[in-house]
């Protein structure tokens, strides 16, 4: 769906046509639910958030002006209600921790995920993803998953832009020393099954 036909399909919504706003769930109903997953973590949490998020977004779509993507917009809505229902639940997060990790060891641990199937790799990517902390997995998912830029980010999540950078940054360095150790650990495992 193009931009100017999603800002047709976005008018017909604002006139009350529901079968329009139907085109928007579809488009971005997994999205929403990865958004929501990464900040709740509870499969349930997020699909109630998602649910939640096209509702109120159908019920303000008159709010929206076209000033940004309405991607953004909406993925904006669905951090916004994670965010809210994490706070219910006062789920504190802690600081991102400092991650030392040579230049050498990403370029070998980039190396040897490439080499992997690529189901094998979605699988492992997902895995490494989801042993990061809710900030970072989620900023990961809009930045590499979704393609977000940096400044859309900062409009979804109302960080700024400096602090995204930052965060993305030690996120992504995290992710590679998450892979790094499953791949040392997965070779690990199969010299131990030629030895045997």
């Amino acid at each position: 769906m193009e931009k100017t036909e999603e800002l047709k399909i976005i008018e017909q919504v604002k006139q009350g046509d529901l079968l329009s706003f139907r085109l928007l769930v579809d488009k971005y109903k997994n999205m929403a639910y990865h958004i929501a997953l990464q900040v709740v973590r509870n499969n349930e949490d997020a699909e109630e958030i998602a649910q939640d998020s096209f509702l109120k977004a159908y019920q303000s779509i008159n709010n929206f002006r076209g000033e940004s993507k309405f991607s953004t917009w909406f993925y904006r809505i669905v951090y916004n209600q994670a965010v809210s229902k994490t706070r219910k639940r006062k789920i504190e997060t802690s600081n991102i921790d400092e991650v030392e990790i040579s230049d050498h060891e990403i370029a070998q641990a980039y190396e040897e995920f490439t080499l992997l199937e690529k189901e094998e790799r979605s699988i492992q990517l997902n895995e490494a993803i989801s042993k990061l902390k809710e900030d970072e997995s989620l900023l990961i998912t809009l930045f590499y998953l979704d393609e977000n830029s940096i400044e859309e980010i900062s409009e979804i999540t109302n960080y700024s832009v400096a602090n995204v950078k930052v965060k993305l940054f030690r996120a992504r360095k995290k992710l590679f020393t998450i892979l790094t150790e499953s791949n040392v650990n997965r070779t690990t495992e199969f010299q131990k099954q030629m030895n045997h």
